[in-house]
């Protein structure tokens, strides 16, 4: 027996968490349970990273029920609370960023997501009790962040298990699937706390009476974070039961090597145009909704809404994910890139309105930047892979994600300042069709055009 084959027959054979072997480029390896192994992490590791996200956003889709059941506060109080899980999001993220190649891909995935659980239930007792104070919002909505920091640990961490091939799509589906808990908790949440769970039992909590337009109605907030609790915790167990770890190690100091690169600094740029543009429009579109179009008779119920953005633009993630392994991603973030432009100006067309008859133009021209959004997340987690080796790509793709994680805390301050001072969202959106223009040029130079000097 070969040495080579030899390493191909043990690559399953573990200490309990980290594999003895593994080279996804190993064809042997790869054939001889290499890609059942890929597929379980891809698998389990999205199911959680799901729900990561379904926490991270779970703000999103509450904030614009708290006035509604007695909350009193102002817009830009409204906005900063949207922010909130942003900032910790892409703190957290500069940490997660380096936890894979010292702890390994079992412990991080499966204690992190159990870590949810911590603002799930701080909520769960927070929106029952008006009195709360605005503070212990702020923290709340800041520990929601913790789910916007697994992004950039589970990311990298799936990238090791699978060839450079591949790549581009097996990113794409976990992001894709994983930016599907956005829509889910903006979908789910105006349902579920529509009714008592559990058969009205005590321990579930009272209802809270909600003023809408004048009609009162008996709603249970509380039950949008309590219904993600069981899900955590099933799923955190899963992964530590599941989940092994790929032999790729590195101290945080041996991580610090992509800094030196300028491609690190230039992906970082695009994926704040993609993936920022995504979360940041993501955590504030029911909110910009109902600053735009909230005062008109029969005005729109943002949450009806809302969640259909988040929805295009992780579909669109998952498709582009093949289609940048097939075209090359430089190339599909240049016209997602472009896209994007073209939507940003076409929403300052609908956000100054004069009636409701510009909503269907103004929800579809956001509908469209989410979709170009996704895009271009994929493309460019196509690229990064092929600009690095399999370490430092992992260690690029927690960074750049890490840093575009601030989007809901940039565009949550970003509207609160623009409405405050213009009355209108209008400079924010011209202000992104200036940075989108940029990053096309960006990615046009150096990867995209003909004899670029590093095509990717």
């Amino acid at each position: 027996m070969t040495a080579e084959a030899h390493k191909s027959e043990k690559h399953l054979k573990t200490d309990g968490t980290w594999l003895e072997y593994w080279d996804p480029e190993d064809e042997k390896l790869w054939k001889a349970g290499g890609a059942k192994l890929a597929r379980i992490t891809l698998t389990v590791t999205t199911l959680n990273l799901t729900m990561a996200f379904i926490a991270w956003f779970l703000v999103s889709a509450m904030v614009v029920r708290l006035p509604q059941i007695g909350f009193e506060f102002t817009a830009a109080q409204l906005f900063w609370l949207a922010a909130m899980p942003g900032l910790a999001g892409g703190s957290l993220r500069l940490v997660h960023m380096f936890l894979v190649p010292i702890y390994g891909t079992r412990h991080v995935v499966s204690l992190s997501t159990l870590s949810l659980l911590i603002p799930l239930f701080g909520w769960f007792f927070a929106v029952q009790n008006p009195d709360t104070p605005y503070w212990m919002l702020m923290l709340l909505a800041f520990l929601a962040g913790l789910g916007g920091g697994n992004f950039s640990s589970f990311m990298p961490s799936t990238s090791m298990f699978y060839p450079k091939r591949l790549q581009g799509t097996a990113l794409a589906v976990q992001a894709g699937i994983g930016n599907f808990g956005v829509s889910i908790v903006q979908f789910v949440t105006p349902w579920i706390i529509g009714f008592s769970m559990v058969g009205g039992m005590a321990f579930m909590g009272e209802p809270q009476t909600m003023l809408r337009a004048g009609v009162e109605t008996q709603v249970y907030l509380q039950n949008a974070p309590a219904v993600m609790i069981p899900f955590v915790i099933v799923f955190g167990i899963t992964a530590w039961l599941l989940l092994k770890s790929v032999p790729i190690k590195a101290n945080f100091a041996q991580q610090f090597d992509i800094f030196k690169s300028g491609h690190t600094w230039s992906m970082t740029s695009l994926y704040i145009m993609t993936f920022g543009g995504f979360s940041g429009l993501a955590a504030t579109f029911p909110l910009l909704i109902r600053e735009v179009y909230g005062g008109f008779e029969n005005a729109p119920d943002p949450l009806a809404w809302a969640f259909y953005g988040p929805l295009v633009g992780s579909v669109s993630r998952v498709i582009a994910g093949p289609i940048s392994d097939k075209l090359g991603g430089a190339r599909v973030t240049h016209w997602a890139g472009i896209g994007m432009l073209v939507c940003a100006l076409a929403v300052t067309l609908y956000i100054r309105p004069d009636s409701l008859d510009s909503f269907p133009l103004f929800v579809a021209a956001m509908l469209a930047l989410f979709f170009f959004a996704g895009v271009g997340n994929a493309s460019t987690f196509k690229q990064m892979p092929m600009l690095f080796e399999p370490r430092q790509a992992g260690g690029v793709i927690g960074f750049t994600a890490a840093i575009a994680a601030y989007g809901p805390l940039l565009f949550g301050a970003l509207f609160a300042a623009s409405f405050a001072v213009f009355e209108a969202a209008t400079p924010v959106f011209y202000g992104l069709a200036a940075f989108f223009a940029f990053n096309v040029a960006l990615n046009w130079w150096f990867y995209a055009r003909k004899k670029a000097p590093f095509p990717c």
